[in-house]
């Protein structure tokens, strides 16, 4: 509808009617907005308040199962995974790298 109105007041070039179009077309589309973020809320808050948390522990562990997985052991090894070796790999990681791109910005100025 939107795009009919457009190509006519084009023909015209009148820009008062142009101006009133692109103003409606702004505000249905802030309106749908609106409502798409009131539905994503309400449907949001249904499927959580409708969901027990037992059978999703139950789905994960069956998932777990059909896949060969241990989820209680593998939680439990990463809450006691030691943080700072993870952080030492990375920056070394990343001193290595911004070695190599200062060596290359060095050959490509010379």
């Amino acid at each position: 509808k939107a795009v009919v109105s457009t190509q006519s007041t084009g023909a015209s070039m009148d820009l008062n009617k142009v101006q009133q179009i692109m103003d409606k077309f702004e505000q249905q589309t802030e309106n749908l907005d609106v409502q798409a973020n009131a539905m994503d809320e309400s449907m949001g808050a249904a499927t959580t308040l409708s969901t027990p948390a037992d059978q999703v522990d139950a789905l994960i562990q069956q998932v777990a199962d059909e896949n060969g997985l241990e989820t209680v052991d593998m939680l439990a090894d990463a809450a006691s995974a030691p943080t700072d070796s993870i952080a030492a790999g990375s920056s070394s990681v990343s001193a290595q790298q911004e070695d190599a791109l200062t060596r290359r910005l060095a050959q490509l100025r010379n």
